[in-house]
């Protein structure tokens, strides 16, 4: 990658390109030796009609209609019939980021050159991403096999100059969508139908969205998490490096790290050295234990995604000789990783909802019942608690894993299918209200600190501290807090409130 521009060649797209590209938006373009294996792809396509062979795809039918053979006259027909017919999304568009990814992966994935379609074609794709046009393609659709079939259906269609498209907030609709971006429509050729289709692009995007919010969410984590510690007069203790050594796992490892390295010595510690409370609430004191296994959930998802990354998962594939059709399509490995963050991102809420009601509960008696200060003309943060158990058991629902889910398809041909998109989508979910819950910790926690002055926390907590009082200042009063949840959840979806980690804390964490 040089700057401003970014060269596709189907093998060295990184997970941390995909997350910074809604941000620097390079130019993107194929490289040569993509171009090289594209055309020798197609070069096989054309053998394989012209011998009159039988392949998958390009002169069958599709899905059920497998066997049904097609004449040579009428390939070209067949692949525009198969992306009218599979145009059948329903739901809200999906967001412009998500649309981004989606088409820099499908343009990197078909860089490769195994899916026997010409790199004008991809051009096409790159010229409309490149001048940020962006197809509308509805959210709901697809299964998660044999492709993301209806949602690229509906990104292929502006190709061709039937589709929508949106540019700089304005609805772009047929042949208008390519002229915006000086091209003509695509003039499909054999197979290319079913490349541009077949992926799993959509349920790739989705997930990579989720990993790089739960990188965000769970630095937050550690900090709002740090921050509770402080304002109930936890103890230390559990998270001592001779502990989490014994216990031999990495992640666990890292954020007990973490953790300390947000605490060490403060003047709240000192004030409660003499404390006669033997053992904190797990929610505090099994901090490292329940973030580590978050942090080595999203070490997973991040190597199976970054491999995803430069990966074919079109059918049928173009070897040098031979078109051979396999299940690349499939996207469970996509799903399970989307599920595991799911959970991980649920127990992170769960565990968080806890604290809340620890500080707001006299657990340190230095604090008053829901942080009023007037207990009983003043409620508090006792909604602003109900409304994060709320979101948490909203969580729980939405846990519930996607990908143990199937239902056949095309006559029983496609008979097992991920719902990894679904997957995707509940997990994007998942880390709005993880999000908000961390917000509720965090302003809470910070009332707390507020209520122990003039005593101090740390000097890292303390640049907290001072972060969120620019955002919400504080007050003595009750005041609606629906405003000031919404300002930290802002922060801390934008990854400003991550950002505030002491330089040597990032390294404990698998990020992008």
């Amino acid at each position: 990658m040089t700057k401003g521009q970014l060269i596709l060649d189907g093998r060295s797209l990184t997970l941390q390109q995909v997350a910074d590209f809604q941000s620097h938006r390079p130019e993107c373009r194929l490289g040569d030796e993509a171009r090289k294996q594209m055309a020798k792809s197609v070069a096989t396509v054309n053998e394989v009609l012209a011998s009159g062979k039988i392949c998958y795809g390009i002169n069958t039918g599709f899905g059920a209609f497998a066997n049904k053979q097609i004449s040579a006259e009428q390939t070209i027909a067949l692949q525009y019939n198969l992306v009218r017919s599979h145009c059948a999304g329903t739901g809200e568009p999906l967001p412009d980021d998500i649309v981004r990814r989606t088409m820099l992966l499908k343009a990197n994935s078909l860089a490769i050159g195994f899916s026997g379609i010409r790199d004008q074609v991809v051009d096409t794709l790159l010229a409309l991403l490149n001048a940020d046009i962006l197809p509308v393609i509805p959210a709901q659709g697809s299964v998660g096999a044999s492709g993301d079939l209806a949602p690229l259906a509906h990104m292929a269609l502006a190709l061709i100059g039937e589709g929508e498209a949106r540019q700089d907030g304005r609805l772009l609709e047929g042949k208008a969508v390519l002229e915006a971006a000086g091209c003509q429509p695509v003039t499909l050729q054999a197979k290319e139908g079913l490349a541009l289709l077949n992926g799993t692009q959509v349920s790739a995007a989705l997930a990579m969205e989720g990993l790089f919010r739960a990188d965000r969410l769970l630095k937050t984590a550690l900090v709002s998490g740090a921050f509770s510690v402080e304002g109930l007069a936890g103890s230390h203790s559990p998270f001592d490096e001779r502990i989490h050594k014994v216990r031999n796992l990495d992640g666990q490892q890292r954020m007990a790290n973490g953790i300390r390295s947000l605490l060490g010595a403060s003047e709240i510690k000192d004030s409660h050295a003499d404390c006669d409370r033997v053992q904190d609430p797990y929610s505090i004191r099994c901090m490292p234990q329940v973030m580590g296994a978050v942090a080595d959930t999203l070490a997973h998802a991040s190597h199976t995604l970054a491999n995803e990354c430069n990966s074919v998962s079109d059918n049928p594939l173009i070897f040098d000789d031979e078109v051979l059709s396999g299940g690349n399509f499939h996207a469970e490995p996509i799903a399970f990783v989307s599920d595991f963050m799911a959970i991980a991102l649920t127990e992170m809420g769960t565990i968080s909802e806890r604290r809340i009601d620890l500080l707001l509960r006299n657990v340190n008696p230095k604090l008053s019942m829901f942080l009023t200060s007037e207990p009983g003309l003043e409620s508090g943060f006792m909604i602003a608690h109900v409304t994060a158990a709320a979101l948490a058991s909203e969580n729980k629902t939405l846990a519930h894993p996607a990908s143990t889910d199937s239902i056949p398809t095309s006559a029983g041909q496609e008979d097992h299918v991920s719902m990894a998109p679904w997957a995707g989508r509940k997990l994007l979910a998942i880390s709005d209200n993880l999000a908000g819950i961390l917000a509720i910790e965090l302003l809470a926690a910070t009332a707390a600190l507020d209520q122990l002055r003039p005593l101090k926390t740390t000097a890292a907590l303390e640049k907290v501290h001072a972060a969120v009082r620019e955002l919400v200042p504080a007050s003595t009063v009750d005041r609606r807090l629906d405003k000031d949840i919404s300002k930290i959840t802002d922060a801390i979806l934008s990854g400003q409130i991550a950002a505030l980690l002491p330089a040597q804390i990032s390294s404990f964490f698998a990020g992008p």
